[in-house]
């Protein structure tokens, strides 16, 4: 796990779940508590069940079925219960935020070692999202993205001349493995590194208002997750850094 500065930037963020297990149900409990947030209730729903009329919702979720703390690592487990399938996004707390957004920042460098299994219909989305909750105008920047049983790659969301268009830069890298997922969100642009290889820059946007760090987790989008399809997306640790 990265610790301290690096030049032109100072980390305000490190989790590597080291602390002391957490059972499903109870993260983050007082163990982690001050430093994460479950984020969204059970039964939130999520992008894709945010389309569909309460009581025939097919996805949502659901973090004490989902999360829990063990061996060194936070544990995604995703799951299908009653015609459901669940996930959790839960965020990070910088000084001890006890109130969205939890981790607002202008620019920002994010760094997480995960492994997912692979999984049809459930997927990855972790994002920085904006404060205003101005979308597409205030732009999106997710990494690493995608269906869990695909490729991984980066999205980088905003509008020009007035219309919402976005950028992909994809390293050509299934899920499955242990990777290291890193987002450099600079005045200048934003770069994605994986495994500490950049991928690429996206410049598009000029993305300069506050967002804050979400590691969203969902399904059905657009293919729900057959009702036996389970496994795990593990995460090793977080660091953030704010520039310096």
């Amino acid at each position: 796990m990265p610790v301290g500065d690096l030049p032109g930037w100072r980390q305000v963020f490190v989790e590597d779940f080291a602390e002391g297990d957490v059972g499903a149900g109870g993260f983050p409990g007082p163990v982690y508590g001050t430093r994460w947030s479950a984020n969204y209730a059970d039964g939130t729903p999520d992008t894709a069940a945010q389309q569909q009329n309460k009581g025939e919702r097919t996805s949502g979720y659901f973090p004490s079925k989902v999360l829990s703390v063990h061996d060194g690592v936070l544990d995604f487990y995703l799951h299908s219960e009653n015609g459901v399938a669940m996930g959790a996004a839960p965020s990070p707390k910088l000084d001890g935020a006890s109130q969205r957004p939890y981790n607002s920042l202008v620019y920002g460098r994010y760094s997480v070692r995960f492994k997912a299994d692979v999984l049809p219909g459930f997927k990855l989305a972790w994002l920085l999202w904006p404060d205003s909750k101005r979308w597409p105008e205030d732009g999106e920047i997710d990494f690493p993205e995608g269906d869990l049983s695909k490729l991984i790659y980066a999205a980088v969301h905003g509008v020009e001349n007035g219309v919402h268009r976005w950028d992909a830069l994809r390293p050509e890298v299934p899920y499955g493995d242990w990777h290291i997922a890193t987002t450099e969100w600079r005045a200048d642009g934003i770069e994605f590194f994986l495994d500490g290889n950049s991928i690429g820059v996206s410049r598009s946007f000029g993305l300069n208002t506050p967002m804050h760090y979400i590691l969203q987790t969902e399904s059905c989008s657009p293919k729900c997750p057959l009702p036996e399809t389970s496994g795990h997306v593990l995460v090793d640790w977080v660091s953030i850094w704010a520039r310096s």
